[in-house]
């Protein structure tokens, strides 16, 4: 498909072109600077970004777009995700530096991703249901009002929720015959990935994807983290098998003090054991003992599997919400879990 016949309402004196690496720290700037102006939080560092440019299956120089105003200024990005194997719901993000709003800018970047999510067409079956994905923090009306005035739909939120380690935290009761090992990457790299995608399988939005495809964008998002720390990670077995896991970050992306869980997993047979609740416990203890003042994490607010009520037992609050948008590209089958 031909991507170029898009930007030509893109005012004089202003030019667009693929994102490449030299382009992470005037892009953290600009993505910070909208994170002030949309959650008065910075998230963003230069090797994150990388980090997340680097994913595999992503193509910056076909998957992304900048716009440089007069000056020669970054004023906007634009970037779509379709790096997985069955790419039924494409992902938009993108960014607007707040003083440039209003110009157009977002809705010529909304409509050249439009035109890129089409480009998935041709690699999932012809019969899948396909739906552009955008995210948006819900107190933040201008990018709400950007993908609403564009057709997409809210039909799904998201929490972060947190919790303050300012008081004791309980000790964890561990269900009959569960043990807690340390993580050796070595030895536990690939079954750890295994049991946490086999645990994810009932959760809404949930898409096949063959191991070695997933494994390699596992490793890239959680071993190659600049604070990955598998001291944090805390694997359940009952005998041999893994069976759950709490897998934390030391630091949240917009703050050093707040300890962050990656992911929270137990698999289905071992539920409604006390299992997880357990793990939460003890994770705490050990973000609260290398002197995190709080931790947090991010779930899906309708999630059916009990998490949100996990959470609000284990102390944790809702801090912000966060509303999921789509627009039907293509109807057809449904092939996600819903």
């Amino acid at each position: 498909m031909n991507h170029n016949n898009h930007w030509k309402n893109i005012k004089e004196g202003y030019s667009v072109r693929p994102a490449n690496m030299d382009d992470a720290e005037s892009a953290a700037e600009l993505f910070n600077e909208c994170s002030m102006d949309m959650m008065g939080v910075q998230n963003y560092s230069v090797q994150e970004i990388i980090l997340d440019w680097q994913t595999p299956g992503f193509d910056l120089a076909k998957d992304s777009r900048v716009i440089f105003g007069p000056s020669g200024e970054l004023v906007g990005f634009v970037a779509v995700w379709s790096n997985s194997s069955l790419p039924i719901n494409p992902i938009i993000w993108g960014r607007v530096r707040p003083v440039y709003e209003n110009l157009g800018i977002g809705t010529e970047m909304f409509e050249w991703s439009i035109d890129r999510a089409r480009d998935v067409f041709a690699r999932v079956p012809q019969n899948a249901r396909v739906a552009l994905n955008a995210y948006t923090v819900s107190s933040h009306a201008p990018s709400k009002k950007l993908l609403e005035d564009h057709g997409l739909r809210l039909f799904r939120h998201s929490w972060e929720m947190v919790l303050d380690l300012n008081g004791d935290v309980p000790e964890p009761e561990w269900p009959e015959g569960i043990s807690l090992r340390a993580y050796d990457h070595d030895v536990h790299g690939p079954a750890v990935y295994k049991a946490d995608y086999e645990a994810f399988r009932d959760h809404f939005g949930f898409i096949e994807e063959p191991f070695e495809e997933g494994y390699k964008k596992w490793l890239h998002q959680m071993i190659e983290d600049e604070h990955y720390d598998p001291t944090l990670w805390f694997v359940a077995f009952d005998g041999d098998e893994i069976v759950g896991g709490s897998i934390c970050r030391p630091e949240s992306w917009e703050d050093a003090d707040t300890g962050w869980f990656r992911t929270l997993f137990v698999l289905r047979p071992w539920r409604r054991r006390g299992l997880a609740l357990a793990l939460l416990y003890h994770s705490f203890a050990e973000l609260k003992r290398v002197g995190k003042h709080r931790v947090g994490l991010g779930v899906d607010a309708e999630n059916r599997t009990g998490a949100t009520e996990l959470y609000k037992k284990a102390g944790m609050r809702i801090k912000r919400q966060y509303d999921r948008y789509e627009l039907e590209l293509r109807p057809g089958d449904e092939l996600s879990t819903q």
